[in-house]
Order: C-alpha cells, then structure tokens, then sequence
C-alpha cells in the first residue's frame, strides 16, 4: 500500500484552470481509488501501479482539456509493510 499526492498545474489562463483542474479530478473519482481532495492537491491512496496510472490518466486528461502543457508534481510514500492515509494523519484530526 502506499500514498501519493500530486498536484496537476495546466499552463493556461486562470480563467481556464478550474475547469481543467475538475477533469483531472474526475479521474480520480472515477479510479474507486480512496482519495482526498485538498487546496493544493490530491492524495490517493492504493497499490503503487495504481497510483501512478491514476495520476498520469489525470495528466493526460489534462493536457487534452485544452492546456497544451501540464505540470504535474508527485509525492510518493511507499511502505514495504504498507501505509495508509489515515495513519498518517490520525493524531492531527479532532474527533467530532
């Protein structure tokens, strides 16, 4: 199991990015992956292949939503034993 975040940047005029920006999400919904959308990024969470294809079909879905360049940056952490989301985080979030 491993995490990874990303962030999808479209090189194109603000006005178009969050509509891009929406795209490549979809395809993260899409995937069933478990994920978390947040300001600056997406985390997935999942096998390491995975992940990968998940963020490159983001990538590419991307590209051709009308940004004729993408930047995509990528975290990756990838625990032999496994990690998920919620290890990590759990000691930082309030109980409700």
């Amino acid at each position: 199991m491993a995490i990874a975040e990303f962030t999808v940047l479209p090189v194109v005029e603000e006005s178009k990015v969050n509509g891009i920006v929406e795209k490549a999400i979809q395809v993260v919904i899409d995937s069933g992956l478990k994920y978390e959308v947040e300001p600056n990024g997406t985390t997935i969470e999942g096998d390491l292949d995975e992940l990968l294809d998940v963020i490159k079909k983001a990538h590419i879905v991307a590209r051709d939503a009308g940004s004729g360049r993408v930047i995509t940056i990528i975290k990756i952490d990838d625990k032999v034993s496994g990690i998920t989301m919620l290890e990590k985080i759990k000691k930082f979030r309030k109980e409700v």
